[in-house]
């Protein structure tokens, strides 16, 4: 990194930094604010507890980097350019909180998401593409955390992501690969699941109450005992199955 550029604990306002080098920097615990950092280098960077708000991050490509309870606010990452997203690959991103970011078609590849928190955020089109919402903590003890709040999930690709107990409440999943992906217990309350892809899902325990379920097919479900639902939403269910519900 040149003079002039950014250091651990460092706060930075209304900067622009052009095709920046960050490969392996320390950047932990730095405050970026109203900053242009587009199409950065940042291979290996650490950026545990860093903060953004309100910053361009377009054409990002993590790898092996370290974002640990890393925070970003209003930021978008969206390239409209190129047509892709945040690209995070073998990257950490435990207990990493984004609120209302432009993560359209994003990827999230091979990254640790345990504890990640994104509330408001587009993530439109993005996939989680064997992303571990998990973590050890012993030989017999392995936790799942994830929290998806608000947020636009529409055509996003979670195929046999394993997210038991987790939330993604008031997420808009419409058309989204949910194939074989582990829901059991989860918070789905207030969720969009039209045409939503649930072959093989198990949403034994799961909370859908208030749902949109048109369309929902328990028959193709690896598991469904204890589902949560409302009187209004048994109607529709039963109708997928080709059962004819009719009043008294």
């Amino acid at each position: 990194m040149g003079a002039g550029e950014p250091s651990a604990g460092a706060l930075v306002q209304g900067r622009t930094f052009p095709d920046a080098d960050w490969s392996d920097a320390d950047l932990s615990d730095a405050v970026f604010v109203d900053c242009v950092i587009e199409r950065a280098l940042v291979s290996g960077v650490n950026l545990t507890g860093a903060r953004f708000q309100r910053c361009r991050l377009a054409g990002w490509r993590l790898s092996h980097a370290d974002l640990r309870e890393a925070r970003f606010e209003d930021c978008v990452f969206a390239d409209a350019a190129t047509r892709t997203g945040l690209s995070a690959a073998f990257s950490n991103l435990e207990a990493a909180r984004f609120e209302r970011c432009d993560l359209t078609l994003s990827l999230f590849d091979r990254s640790s998401l345990y504890g990640v928190e994104m509330e408001g955020c587009n993530l439109r089109g993005a996939r989680f593409h064997k992303a571990d919402f998990a973590k050890s903590f012993g030989r017999r003890v392995v936790r799942v955390s994830a929290a998806f709040r608000d947020c636009n999930l529409e055509l996003a690709d979670l195929a046999q992501a394993r997210l038991a107990g987790c939330v993604l409440a008031r997420c808009d999943l419409r058309e989204a690969d949910l194939r074989d992906i582990d829901l059991e217990g989860a918070d789905l309350t207030g969720a969009n699941l039209f045409q939503a892809s649930l072959a093989g899902a198990r949403l034994a325990g799961a909370d859908l109450r208030g749902a949109e379920v048109s369309g929902l097919d328990l028959a193709v479900l690896a598991s469904r005992e204890g589902l949560k639902i409302t009187p209004d939403q048994q109607f529709r269910l039963l109708t997928a199955l080709g059962i004819d519900v009719t009043p008294h």
